[in-house]
């Protein structure tokens, strides 16, 4: 019979001193200008780019906890179809992300409210957990084991009690400015995942805290880094790093963490100019008259790259007929295709946009193993 839990107990980090090893300072520096040259590439461009590398972190995130949906139950997702829960998960993580993101940049600090809002974004509509969404966890949770029991857990975070306190800890780390911001969003991500403050939804929170810093701190300001699907390529190495956290040694993790903004940012870097050129590449391809609906479409589906007929409508400001029609000659163009594969209430998603997607996650991963 089960009769005593051992918890672990993070250490206090809120003035934490932990100086850049000098051995992972070319590190944290190419991780830094890569991040801040993906941003520059996203600066002054329509709010359609920061909105699909929010997408493309949550959706390395929520893979990590292995939830995932393919592309195209994604982009229902996004229209609003519940069908697919893993696909409306990853829509509530994007939510979640943007949230903790957007505050971090307009307010300059990240305070707890922020956390549990973001919390409450991601879990508000979860069957099982919607009733606890952004509510700090009030019993005792863990890691690996049984839904049931503790026994044989990997790691059993703090009794509930002491949470509340670990987490005004971590928020105050967290607006530090006197530490190298590398450093910072390893450490309060790994911090957060040793609290686990919630009942679920922990792993995705804690990922979007690193775009929180990174905004926050002002290394981007335009868009947000999938560092996440770097993190996903190397899964059990990310996990044992955050282990080894635990232990005591944040290097592991510090260097894994640097590698994935690297990476991510400059393939990211790669997809921002891609998309940038979408526009006028759709306009090449449908020969589209100035004025007419196909031509008001190319920005819609840009800025919405998922759009049902009530949507479309409105972007075109035309009857169901005209709309039909150009819809139809941006499907016989390859620009969107219909994603429902019925007749009424269809939607329709920007072709491009979507594989760019996958590609990216594909291209960020291949770097991480190489």
């Amino acid at each position: 019979m089960l009769i005593e839990v051992e918890t672990r107990l993070p250490p206090v980090i809120a003035e934490l001193d932990f100086p850049l090893p000098p051995h992972l300072m070319a590190a944290s520096e190419r991780a830094l200008v890569a991040l801040g040259a993906m941003d520059g590439e996203a600066s002054g461009q329509p709010t359609a780019l920061a909105r699909f590398m929010i997408r493309s972190e949550s959706v390395a995130s929520s893979k990590i906890e292995r939830i995932s949906a393919s592309a195209a139950d994604f982009a229902r997702a996004i229209a609003g179809n519940r069908s697919n829960p893993s696909a409306v998960s990853m829509v509530a993580a994007t939510k979640a992300l943007s949230a903790m993101v957007d505050s971090a940049g307009q307010n300059g600090r990240i305070e707890r409210t922020d956390i549990e809002n973001a919390h409450a974004a991601l879990m508000s509509d979860d069957p099982v957990e919607g009733a606890y969404a952004g509510r700090v966890r009030d019993d005792q949770n863990w890691i690996g084991g049984s839904d049931h029991s503790p026994r044989g857990a990997l790691y059993v975070p703090p009794a509930p009690a002491r949470v509340h306190g670990l987490l005004a800890d971590l928020v105050a780390f967290t607006n530090r400015d006197d530490l190298p911001t590398m450093v910072q969003a390893t450490i309060a991500h790994a911090q957060f995942e040793s609290i686990h403050p919630f009942g679920d939804g922990n792993g995705r929170i804690g990922r979007a805290l690193i775009g929180a810093i990174l905004r926050r701190r002002g290394v981007t300001r335009n868009t947000v880094v999938p560092v996440a699907s770097g993190l996903l390529a190397r899964r059990d190495d990310y996990f044992d790093a955050l282990g080894a956290y635990r232990e005591g040694e944040v290097e592991p993790l510090l260097r894994l963490m640097c590698r994935a903004a690297a990476i991510a940012a400059e393939e990211g870097r790669v997809s921002v100019q891609r998309i940038k050129s979408l526009p006028r590449e759709w306009a090449e391809r449908t020969d589209a008259r100035r004025g007419s609906t196909a031509a008001k479409l190319i920005p819609a589906f840009f800025d919405n790259p998922v759009m049902g007929v009530d949507d479309v409508e409105r972007a075109a400001g035309a009857t169901s007929q005209a709309v039909y029609t150009a819809l139809a000659r941006l499907e016989e163009e390859g620009i969107i295709h219909e994603i429902t594969g019925r007749k009424r209430d269809r939607v329709w998603a920007a072709s491009d946009l979507m594989d760019e997607l996958d590609d990216l996650d594909r291209r960020i991963a291949a770097g991480m193993r190489a």
